[in-house]
């Protein structure tokens, strides 16, 4: 387990996370194979590994979109429920909006949330570098900029905990920036953050810990720096030197 601080105010009251004996299945292939593990750390926990690894379809168990084949994901020592998924937020690697301008994306989440709040929206749009677009319709922004909006929007809900599932994947170095900067900005204010990323460098950049799993097992968890500096496991190792791993 790592040595890392334990959560801050903000993610708290979800934490630890616990995931016993894990298994997804999709007819005799079994994609996620018995993982057992806890993240009660504050920051950015990554999860990591080669194309196929199953990362995606982990942190969609854990947010609680696909229904295990067995074992058990726990919040705080909660079921994962209806209640427990609204106290987070999931951003996806295809951004998913709305057929309305910049500002109503985010103006919709805030509604939802006891009325509209133009100063906290033009915030969230501020930081991710949308102010100028915001009346622009969101299906004419280019692919980082529908990115950034949907980290904003997500932003916006204030979720205890942010997940994220290769939010960065084929979009421009400006954007995967800003992005990157509004991670550590979330992270400052106490939100436990699960980043899923093939992307070394970017690991490297943001992770407090690293959950590294191949073939669907889980292989490391790990402190950010003793993953990088000294991986233990084979698979790890091979794919930090980035030698194909089957």
């Amino acid at each position: 387990m790592p040595d890392a601080s334990r959560p801050m105010p903000g993610a708290a009251s979800l934490l630890p996370l616990e995931i016993s004996s894990l298994r997804y299945d999709v007819g005799e292939d079994r994609l996620i194979d018995n993982i057992s593990l806890t993240i009660d750390s504050s920051g950015i926990s990554v999860i990591m590994g080669a194309n196929g690894a199953g990362k995606s379809l982990l942190l969609r168990l854990i947010h609680g979109l696909l229904r295990p084949s067995g074992g058990d994901v726990r919040w705080n020592g909660s079921a994962l429920n209806l209640a427990t998924r609204q106290r987070q937020a999931l951003v996806f690697q295809k951004p998913v909006l709305m057929r309305r301008s910049v500002a109503a994306n985010i103006d919709f989440v805030l509604k939802s949330r006891d009325g509209q709040d133009r100063q906290r929206r033009d915030q969230l749009l501020q930081e991710a570098g949308l102010y100028r677009q915001r009346q622009q319709p969101a299906r004419l922004l280019s692919g980082g900029e529908q990115q950034k909006l949907a980290l904003a929007r997500a932003l916006a809900t204030e979720p205890e905990v942010l997940l994220l599932d290769e939010p960065c994947a084929s979009i421009d170095s400006a954007s995967t920036l800003q992005i990157e900067n509004l991670l550590r900005q979330t992270r400052e204010r106490g939100v436990k953050i699960i980043l899923v990323t093939h992307d070394i460098g970017q690991a490297r950049r943001l992770a407090d810990d690293v959950v590294f799993i191949h073939a669907g097992r889980l292989r490391e968890y790990q402190p950010a720096a003793t993953f990088f500096d000294s991986p233990k496991s084979d698979e790890a190792g091979a794919y930090l030197q980035g030698r194909i791993v089957i």
